[in-house]
């Protein structure tokens, strides 16, 4: 999916980025899982520091939150995320 620089749907306010860190061997696995969050735009493996990235989309602060804390913390394999929330000049 592309975006396009400073568009956004009318009703998505919070875009954020979720990089992630898995146990070894288990990257598919949080892969498949990541996809069955519907707020989960887009999921790339990576080389280096982190193991997956993933888009995510939501209607505000507090569904944000919700998605990685109860959602994308909880799946088995994941060690630790980051988050960068992207913003608007």
């Amino acid at each position: 999916m592309r975006l396009s620089w400073g568009h956004r749907s009318a009703a998505i306010v919070d875009t954020a980025f979720i990089l992630l860190k898995t146990e070894p061997r288990r990257e598919r696995e949080v892969y498949a899982a990541l996809s069955d969050i519907t707020e989960v735009r887009e999921t790339h493996a990576l080389y280096g520091e982190y193991d997956l990235l993933a888009l995510i989309e939501c209607e505000n602060s507090k569904d944000l939150t919700t998605i990685i804390m109860k959602k994308m913390r909880q799946i088995d394999g994941v060690k630790e995320t980051e988050t960068l929330i992207a913003v608007d000049y």
